[in-house]
């Protein structure tokens, strides 16, 4: 359409479509405003490759990918995040996955932080940082080679990036409920804490590599003045991401869509202490909302705090939701006890099969299936609630209703086409 055109004419504002007198007239004035427009939008497009964008704040996520580290990565470089704007580094071992690749303001680093050459070539070059968020970690057979292995990692990312970044001004560090209750090899072996859980409890007497982090973490800030630090406490959390090594909602996804793919009932992989008692989880954007509060409010600095979304649900009521969104029959409590890494043996070829059927985003059952977790959460014999007074003190008040929780990011799984 030419410029001359009576569309492009009924653009003009209406004062100046009130002084043209005939069609010559208007063609003249819209060349002159449609020149200006042109010119204004080369000068603010030089301006802007001249002077990029300043940002307030630089984030670090170690984990981008994970279950927090997603989160992180949606919600650090929104328009409104409390000092703002953000400028987000996002660190994995793994090449950026497609589901992860839709954050067009994350700057994406592959690099093994367990190899401390690879870390220290990739990280030490971050001068800007000013926040880290460390929300990883890796798991080995025994308790006390995790504290080998996840403390060689925490170390190689703060030895790479305190002594580079000049103007780093906190360090978030991601541990969990396994502080009061010990590892999950020691679950139901030794006396945990009793609940619900604060946040000046006593450490228990065995290894546990979360005190190894808060060590390494306390000796680490000492180093550099003026550096602050919070730790953060989660317990069951429900978020997204496939490559979580505890993503409870993307497990049960996938175990739902299963039954439904074979045409059998959603059994309780759980005991009754589940089934009828009270739970807590922890929403990964709230948790991540609760990081960047900690990262940049003065009144949350050098403390620990629990982060659990407020209110409490019973597994046999969100059983319900869970087969309401995949349109599968619940079956009926079972008291013999199931166990779900058994029920999913040998599901491998099924689960290939719905994802070519439904054309869901290729993966393989054993990196979406995190079974033994499932089984783990769901076999507590009591009640594991947190406390989150310290945090409501300090002055947070961000909650979550945990069914809505639930039900969202089943959508997203979804929505990604992880799960049909």
């Amino acid at each position: 359409m030419s410029r001359g055109s009576n569309t492009r004419l009924l653009s003009l504002p209406t004062h100046e479509v009130a002084l043209v007198g005939n069609w010559d007239e208007s063609q003249f004035i819209w060349e002159l405003v449609e020149d200006e427009m042109w010119d204004k939008y080369i000068e603010k497009k030089f301006e802007e490759d001249e002077n990029p964008p300043k940002y307030q704040s630089v984030g670090l996520v170690i984990g981008v990918t994970g279950i927090v580290g997603n989160s992180l990565a949606e919600i650090l470089p929104l328009p409104d995040t409390p000092a703002g704007p953000w400028k987000v580094y996002g660190v994995a071992r793994r090449p950026q996955p497609s589901w992860n690749s839709d954050h067009p303001l994350l700057q994406y680093i592959q690099c093994d932080i367990s190899d401390s050459d690879d870390t220290l070539t990739k990280l030490s070059p971050l001068s800007d940082v000013t926040h880290l968020f460390y929300v990883t970690w890796t798991s080995r057979p025994t308790e006390p080679q995790n504290c080998d292995a996840n403390a060689s990692m925490f170390r190689n990312v703060l030895r790479a990036v305190i002594p580079n970044a000049p103007n780093l001004q906190h360090i978030c560090l991601q541990t969990g409920r396994k502080h009061y209750l010990g590892p999950f090899e020691s679950l139901g072996k030794i006396q945990a804490h009793d609940p619900p859980f604060h946040e000046d409890l006593p450490r228990l007497e065995n290894p546990n590599f979360y005190y190894n982090l808060e060590d390494i973490l306390f000796d680490e800030v000492e180093k550099k003045e003026g550096l602050t630090w919070s730790i953060h406490r989660p317990g069951t959390i429900f978020g997204f991401s496939p490559y979580s090594m505890m993503n409870i909602i993307g497990t049960l996804c996938v175990y739902a869509a299963i039954c439904k793919h074979e045409g059998v009932p959603l059994r309780f992989p759980g005991n009754r202490a589940a089934w009828d008692g009270y739970s807590d989880a922890s929403d990964a954007d709230l948790i991540a909302e609760h990081q960047i509060w900690a990262s940049v409010d003065p009144y949350a600095k050098n403390e620990a705090f629990n982060c659990s979304n407020g209110d409490v649900f019973k597994w046999k009521h969100l059983w319900k939701v869970l087969g309401e969104q995949f349109e599968v029959e619940c079956a009926e409590f079972e008291e013999e006890g199931l166990s779900l890494e058994e029920m999913m043996k040998n599901k491998g070829e099924v689960w290939d099969e719905i994802v070519r059927e439904k054309e869901l985003l290729p993966t393989k059952l054993e990196e979406v299936g995190v079974w033994w977790f499932v089984d783990l959460v769901l076999g507590f014999k009591d009640s594991h609630l947190d406390s989150m007074n310290k945090s409501k003190e300090h002055g947070f008040l961000g909650f979550r209703n945990s069914n809505s929780s639930f039900i969202s990011w089943i959508d997203k799984m979804k929505g990604f086409k992880i799960v049909p």
